[in-house]
């Protein structure tokens, strides 16, 4: 069937279908009577294994406009991860992609051994800074000579307001897992530390955090012979100093492995990159004379700094692997950097639907309040994200950035154990999303020369317990779609 006539049946047959998924109204596109492709796809969306799901479909041939596929398309429904999706246009958009973040330490003016006032790390909002950059840039200092810092180290992050934890993430305030990590002006290995765990002298195992300086350990693992690992350890505020943390830990591990580690989330991520800054600095042998603190001083002196990839760099991560953290913490830079600090994340929001509004692809019932889509927080419907996606590879500014993030089916990403009949063409690039009740898949199917490719998304809610059903349901349809758009080549 010729490219042209095979996919107003195929929304006919999506349309004839929705009236057992939806409890919205069905897309107002007129299509003929389906054909036998549409009629496979009808099948499939009635399905018992489907039925009971909230569904918006939508597929945009690129080059035309031509709406290939709608059903269900301007429900307003959770997106899940999907929502990092408005977070990446927003970015390359109002950033460029060739945005860089800087964070530096400032000091007194002057050469000499010893930096008479406090030392003072300020940063605007870079997601990528890892503890390896602090020691780059406390080896700048120990090169021009310094042995002592008199005064401290202060932590500025008056970049951002003072909201650490971004919008929602408050419905799951027990999760420690990374992925729900807070967001800082100055934030350090993605405001999470790593606990490992390995045989040390004696009867007991050695407990290190990563970053250093930041957790204090109380307690002792012991090593067994021949038995399991049997670890507790439980983070929570220092008694002494909240502005640190306290790990108490107990149980054991094997005498015979190298070692055992855990990754955890911070709780209050604005004097981490300081406290880490401060154990650095010692262990290169310059003296830190004062606490670590928050706030800032008159020291205009640039001392060292480091500068990030560019944003298109950093918005792999969203794309391929969708980091949550990455997400918030740009959805909240573009506040800061367009409507001024310190940087909310309502502010990011803001920009980011008056962007949706001006490229046409706002829906009554969209809601943007977070970056990364966790959570009951955000609201998208199919018509939003494909017509977003459809503008985004028609703009020149931002089109290769923009497909380069996003997964390959088959290949990489969070795709790679999917579409593995499709990987040789490497036609599947989309950003996938999953919640307890909510499934998406919204993205770009790539077409051989001479045909248009196709922007579309998929979102499926109330779908608790039956995630993978659901997953399953929206890798057929854009199965089909690569099937019909590559026929014959």
């Amino acid at each position: 069937m010729p490219r042209s006539r095979w996919l107003r049946p195929l929304a006919a047959g999506l349309v004839a279908a929705s009236a057992l998924l939806l409890p919205a109204r069905a897309s107002s596109e007129a299509a003929p009577k389906p054909g036998a492709i549409a009629a496979e796809l009808a099948r499939l969306a009635a399905g018992a294994e489907v039925k009971g799901f909230h569904v918006g479909v939508e597929a945009i041939e690129i080059d035309t406009g031509r709406v290939l596929v709608a059903a269900g398309e301007h429900q307003p429904l959770n997106p899940a991860s999907n929502a990092k999706l408005v977070t990446a246009v927003a970015t390359l958009v109002l950033l460029h992609p060739e945005h860089r973040f800087e964070t530096g330490l400032y000091g007194p003016s002057g050469k000499g051994s010893v930096l008479s006032g406090p030392l003072v790390l300020r940063g605007f909002g870079d997601p990528s800074l890892r503890t390896g950059d602090l020691y780059a840039m406390a080896l700048e200092l120990k090169r021009d000579g310094v042995k002592r810092i008199d005064g401290g180290i202060l932590v500025d992050q008056r970049f951002y307001d003072e909201a650490f934890a971004p919008p929602a993430f408050e419905q799951q305030p027990n999760e420690w897992m990374p992925f729900r990590a807070p967001v800082a002006a100055i934030s350090l290995d993605e405001n999470a530390v790593v606990a490992t765990i390995r045989p040390g002298g004696g009867d007991h195992a050695i407990v290190s955090f990563w970053p250093p300086g930041f957790v204090e350990v109380e307690g002792t693992i012991k090593l067994n012979e021949g038995g399991g690992t049997n670890v507790q350890f439980a983070l929570s505020a220092h008694p002494t100093d909240p502005s640190r943390m306290l790990a108490k830990v107990s149980g054991s591990i094997p005498a015979s492995v190298k070692g055992v580690t855990y990754t955890r989330r911070v709780e209050d991520p604005r004097l981490l990159a300081g406290y880490a800054l401060k154990a650095i600095l010692q262990d290169m042998g310059i003296e830190v004379k004062g606490d670590v603190k928050a706030g800032a001083a008159s020291a205009h002196t640039l001392l060292a700094k480091h500068k990030s990839a560019p944003v298109g760099a950093l918005l792999l991560p969203v794309g391929k692997d969708s980091n949550n953290f990455y997400a918030e913490t740009m959805m909240k830079v573009l506040g800061g950097e367009k409507k001024g600090k310190p940087a909310t994340t309502a502010n990011g929001a803001e920009l980011a639907t008056k962007l949706l509004e001006k490229i046409g692809a706002f829906d009554t019932g969209v809601v943007v309040k977070n970056g990364s889509g966790l959570f009951d927080a955000n609201r998208a419907t199919a018509h939003e994200l494909a017509t977003l996606l459809r503008w985004a590879w028609r703009e020149p500014s931002i089109q290769p950035e923009m497909a380069a993030h996003l997964s390959v089916g088959g290949v990489d990403g969070t795709l790679h154990g999917r579409f593995k009949a499709e990987h040789a063409r490497r036609a599947v690039r989309a950003k996938t999303g999953t919640l307890d009740d909510a499934v998406a898949l919204s993205g770009y199917v790539l077409a051989p020369p001479g045909r248009s490719p196709v922007a579309f998304s998929i979102l499926v809610n109330n779908c608790k317990g039956r995630v993978a059903q659901a997953r399953g349901f929206a890798d057929r349809i854009v199965a089909k779609i690569v099937h019909e758009v590559w026929g014959g080549t």
